[in-house]
């Protein structure tokens, strides 16, 4: 019992205290390599890319900032708790896993918080992430499961008097520009988004490939598709800020797998034509017949997505076999050693539609919590607006616009430099 007390064990070895040096630097790597990334993912990217409406900057960014701090403690606080009950008289021992499953969690808020933005208060936010960190969990259910959680909740707060608003969310010049910024963000770190919990190796390298192969078909279908459906043959920002990382989105189940550079580029051509077209027709089209105010779109980049990730990771598992993988079979498929003979195929469907389940239930459920009148919630008026929640002067808007642009710049070049090295 004392060496468990001591941590004497953990997940490089059982005696930490005579390979204390190997240990810390094998932590080190792992974090910078991962955790980092993931980090500057979700800060960089997922918080600028929904600035797109204008009148909402500071809103949309410190709730984002304070939201991923505050949730990646809570993760921990409740994984922590779970494992103390499983194994009350041992010392529980994080890992860098731990870090990057929070992170995870984090990610999972975020989007679900773009159904909602603009139109919840911050009290309404906390709430509804309290009981998201709670029921989220495995790197699949972060997007399917986020966003059809963010969309229930979106419906049961529906405000029929918004519309006089709605032009409050609609992006300007200056705002697109961070949002383009953050989708750039989120474009060059979603490879390691994908590959950060695959065992190192074949596995992680393969996710990595797919993912980027997925990105970059994606990008280019969404930029011909933007084209094609508008009425002069222009390209839309929203689309080029949202539909070019849907692909990636879709891979994420099948990272590791055998999908193949093909089966990758096909990935990234079918999701940025879908997802392209769900931004043009759909998404009016929820708010028209169903009353699913989507703020950011995260119907057609998150949600959907996600659950047609879990079918191409249905119909990949299903394929798998020692002739395609080798011996790697086991290692890209552990389930197999316990389960010989299990259908790999359906296991994977059946997560994505219990994901998609408990994302409308669970949304459905605590969007009649924030619907009572006593989270301060705010008028039609002052949705899309900080002025709800902040001192805001306008005559210096522009301004402050200015100084994020010119910060945000210098520390991308910093960053960069630090890549490059």
């Amino acid at each position: 019992m004392n060496k468990a007390r001591r941590c004497g064990s953990n997940r490089w070895g059982r005696h930490v205290n005579k390979h204390e040096h190997y240990v810390f630097v094998r932590f080190l790597k792992t974090y910078w390599v991962f955790r980092a990334k993931l980090s500057r993912k979700n800060l960089f990217g997922f918080q600028f890319v929904q600035t797109a409406w204008p009148f909402g900057f500071w809103r949309t960014t410190v709730y984002y900032s304070y939201s991923i701090f505050s949730y990646i403690y809570w993760y921990i606080f409740i994984s922590v708790k779970k494992d103390w009950y499983i194994y009350p008289l041992v010392t529980v021992c994080l890992a860098t896993r731990s870090l990057i499953n929070a992170d995870f969690c984090a990610a999972s808020v975020l989007i679900a918080f773009g159904a909602v933005l603009g139109r919840t208060s911050p009290v309404q936010l906390l709430i509804m992430a309290f009981f998201q960190v709670i029921d989220a969990g495995g790197s699949m259910t972060i997007h399917c499961f986020g966003g059809f959680y963010g969309l229930a909740v979106s419906r049961v707060l529906y405000r029929p008097g918004l519309k006089k608003s709605h032009p409050k969310a609609s992006s300007v010049y200056h705002s697109d520009i961070f949002a383009m910024i953050g989708t750039l963000f989120l474009w060059m770190y979603w490879p390691s988004f994908n590959s950060a919990i695959s065992e190192r190796g074949v596995n992680q390298t393969r996710a990595i490939i797919n993912t980027y192969y997925t990105l970059a078909s994606c990008t280019v279908t969404t930029c011909i598709l933007s084209s094609l459906v508008d009425e002069r043959g222009r390209i839309n920002m929203v689309h080029l800020q949202n539909s070019t990382l849907a692909g990636a989105v879709a891979v994420g189940t099948a990272a590791e797998m055998m999908l193949t550079p093909y089966g990758s580029i096909i990935v990234g051509l079918i999701l940025g034509t879908l997802s392209t077209l769900g931004y043009k027709f759909i998404t009016p089209a929820l708010e028209k017949y169903l009353h699913v105010q989507d703020t950011c779109g995260i119907h057609n980049l998150h949600a959907f997505p996600g659950f047609c990730g879990g079918i191409i990771g249905a119909i990949t598992a299903a394929a798998a076999s020692e002739a395609t993988y080798g011996s790697r079979l086991h290692h890209t498929f552990p389930s197999l050693d316990k389960h010989p003979g299990r259908s790999l195929g359906g296991f994977q469907m059946a997560g994505a539609v219990v994901s998609l389940c408990m994302g409308l239930i669970g949304g459905t459920l605590v969007g009649i919590v924030l619907k009572i009148p006593i989270w301060g919630a705010t008028t039609d008026e002052d949705c899309y607006e900080d002025k709800a929640y902040w001192e805001v002067c306008c005559m210096f808007i522009k301004i402050i616009y200015l100084l994020y642009l010119f910060c945000f710049i210098h520390v991308f070049i910093v960053i960069a430099l630090m890549l490059m090295e």
